[in-house]
């Protein structure tokens, strides 16, 4: 598991932080291209949102172990240059060098 915490359908399966702490990785969403309006972005976000609060999809990707986090445009944007910074730092330590 590599979100911070232990997921309810595994919970004797541990995270990778409760051996490397601080580890977290766990982004996942739905982008547009830069460029579309915020009419449109707006409307996306807040039909992905009412479906992730459908109970019968939470209920299936709480059985792959998975939980939902609706957010808004704004929010997944920061998230997004947080994890970009982090990353970004982790490849630089590493010394990873594209092929």
């Amino acid at each position: 598991m590599t979100t911070a915490n232990r997921s309810e359908a595994l919970p004797e399966l541990p995270t990778v932080g409760d051996f490397v702490p601080g580890y977290e990785a766990t982004v996942g969403g739905i982008g547009a291209p830069k460029d579309t309006p915020t009419e449109i972005v707006d409307k996306l976000s807040t039909e992905i949102n009412a479906i992730l609060a459908d109970a019968r999809l939470r209920s299936r990707y709480a059985a792959l172990g998975s939980v939902p986090h609706p957010t808004s445009p704004a929010e997944f944007g920061k998230l997004i240059a947080a994890e970009t910074e982090k990353w970004a730092k982790v490849i630089a330590f590493a010394g990873i060098k594209p092929e």
